[in-house]
């Protein structure tokens, strides 16, 4: 409906002068379109993958983590060299995996939910 609204504007805006005023409102609707597009698509993406990056790179020995398959486990080895950790999940099952398939690290929002807890104590 929106859409159709500005095509009936461009048009009446094009009546005596020819194409040159339709092709200016034209391009004066897509510079905020894109712009709404960057705002809601692209930087909400790029934050995502920060923080996925920091989540990846912050992670040592003996963190709990969520893997992205639901499994709960702790990281037993974190290989810098190589994009590798290995996850105990039992006391005789470990498991050797890439890094990115690690989705949350609980013991880092543990450790970020106590000073909020301690805040709304006092």
């Amino acid at each position: 409906m929106f859409s159709s609204l500005l095509m009936l504007l461009a048009d009446g805006e094009g009546g005596g002068g020819g194409g040159q005023g339709s092709s200016f409102f034209m391009i004066a609707l897509m510079i905020p379109m894109v712009l709404v597009f960057y705002l809601l698509v692209i930087r909400p993406q790029r934050r995502q993958e920060q923080q996925r990056q920091s989540l990846v790179s912050n992670l040592k020995k003996n963190d709990k983590v969520l893997l992205t398959s639901g499994i709960m486990g702790t990281v037993v080895s974190v290989s810098e060299k190589e994009d590798e950790v290995v996850v105990r999940v039992d006391e005789s099952c470990k498991l050797r995996m890439i890094k990115s398939s690690i989705s949350r690290n609980l013991t880092q929002e543990e450790a970020l939910k106590k000073p909020a807890e301690q805040k709304a104590a006092t």
